[in-house]
């Protein structure tokens, strides 16, 4: 059989698209790890136990904190570390990136390795904008796929969607608001996240804040889209398909909007939709994508 090698220059030209076939074929795989997301708020040292349990912890294993989010990552990093501690573990690290650093080899190759990695609070934004695209990027899903335990709380767990929400509003006054005034169409603004759960969107702090009308918002903007709000002090526990919930509060689920339309004034108006209010204990999955 005649071998057919492929000259350089075309090489170079296909390169590119390569590289997108090589990540798509990588990110698709199904992750070993799992998803520990807290809504927000203070964490009971029994919900720190139960993000170490899921994690199985052994004694050579470690958690990397990632604080970008905040604006006081010390003390965010401070504070976290110090319920780990609390709940057994003494191995933990940070590491504060900024956009010059995220290229730090070592930094990276210790976060892939992490037993757990912990996203903290502050702004999805300002995350985002220092891990999207970059080794740090590939270093969380690379732990996520090997078996890690990619937990994060308020905006650590907006991270998690592939399918972002910032909090904006498009439409009207666009002033920052807990929730949202009015069900508008396409008022809702979403920027790629960490992509760690697809066809899923998640909105924080929800009960506490009261965003059912941010979270409506996203499900009329993303129909086949399965959208969950989770209370403070609660979290939902991801591992593939299957989730439970944990902690103190509530989590809601809402999907499979029916007669979905929108009205001269922009107004978004529905017939029906799925809607779920589980607690701790409770377990549901989420639909088989294509």
């Amino acid at each position: 059989m005649k071998t057919r090698w492929i000259s350089p220059c075309i090489a170079k030209l296909l390169s590119p698209f390569l590289a997108v076939i090589f990540s798509f074929s990588v990110y698709s795989q199904p992750a070993k790890g799992s998803l520990f997301i807290i809504g927000g708020g203070s964490r009971s040292p029994e919900l720190m136990k139960q993000l170490v349990s899921t994690a199985d912890l052994s004694v050579k294993d470690y958690v990397v904190v990632l604080p970008m989010a905040s604006e006081e990552p010390e003390e965010s990093f401070q504070a976290v570390a110090q319920q780990f501690r609390a709940a057994g573990v003494n191995k933990i690290t940070c590491f504060n990136f900024t956009k010059e650093t995220t290229v730090r080899k070592p930094w990276c190759d210790s976060t892939a390795q992490a037993k757990i990695i912990f996203i903290t609070g502050g702004s999805q934004d300002r995350f985002m904008d220092i891990v999207r695209g970059t080794p740090v990027y590939d270093a969380i899903h690379d732990a996520y796929r090997k078996g890690a335990t990619i937990a994060g709380t308020s905006a650590g767990a907006a991270v998690m969607s592939h399918k972002m929400i910032t909090g904006n509003q498009l439409k009207g006054d666009t002033s920052y608001k807990e929730t949202f005034d009015k069900l508008w169409d396409k008022n809702i603004e979403f920027k790629q996240g960490m992509g760690l759960l697809h066809s899923v969107i998640i909105d924080q702090h929800f009960l506490k804040r009261s965003r059912y009308n941010r979270l409506l918002s996203a499900l009329a903007a993303n129909p086949s889209y399965t959208c969950i709000g989770i209370d403070e002090g609660t979290a939902i526990i991801v591992k593939g398909k299957h989730i439970k919930v944990a902690g103190d509060s509530q989590v809601i689920r809402v999907s499979q909007p029916k007669g979905l339309q929108v009205n001269a004034k922009g107004l978004i108006r529905l017939k029906d939709l799925k809607f779920s209010v589980f607690a701790a204990g409770d377990e549901f999955d989420l639909p088989q994508t294509p």
